[in-house]
């Protein structure tokens, strides 16, 4: 399950419901998938093919076409990180940076653990939503936030976009923001 660490002040929320009431402040989504289903050889590879990347959409495609009724993506795919990624630092700066998007930016971690650093309000300034196998965080459009992994370095997440162009990010300059 998510936890969240708010910066600020290094409160810590934990638990389902107080994630979620949390990230609604934001209407930051946060919904959970049953990872149960992906067998575990897929779930311990972090360097997949495009072959197992399809499997890993196949197996959660009830979940993704559900999902892109309701909120209308026309594309999606598989992203994996982790030490064995080529360039894996160059692609953790560009993530690293943050930004926005002219949509929202989904994921669910379906293997490994990744951290989403949003921007709240003055008060509560950016804080960090941890995310494991099975948690789904929609981030909204024009919201500054950036993505990167946790100290294992690996992560599997579907990704969902409306554009057809996938990932586009915009730059934000923040100069109250630190790196924790």
């Amino acid at each position: 399950m998510a936890q969240i660490r708010i910066r600020n002040t290094n409160e810590i929320i934990a638990g389902e419901e107080k994630v979620r009431e949390f990230l609604n402040q934001y209407e930051v989504i946060y919904e959970h998938w049953d990872t149960n289903k992906l067998p575990q050889e897929l779930a311990d590879n972090f360097s997949l093919s495009d072959d197992q990347k399809s499997a890993i959409l196949n197996i959660f495609q009830s979940e993704i076409q559900e999902l892109a009724s309701r909120r209308g993506y026309r594309t999606w795919d598989v992203i994996t990180l982790s030490e064995a990624t080529p360039n894996i630092e160059e692609l953790l700066a560009k993530f690293e940076q943050i930004h926005t998007h002219t949509e929202d930016e989904i994921r669910v971690i379906v293997a490994g653990a990744g951290t989403f650093i949003i921007k709240g309000t003055p008060d509560t300034g950016y804080f960090d939503v941890n995310l494991e196998p099975g948690d789904l965080i929609s981030v909204p459009e024009n919201t500054p936030h950036f993505f990167t992994l946790t100290d294992e370095r690996k992560v599997i997440a579907v990704r969902l976009f409306v554009e057809e162009n996938g990932w586009i990010a915009h730059p934000y300059e923040d100069h109250s923001f630190q790196k924790s």
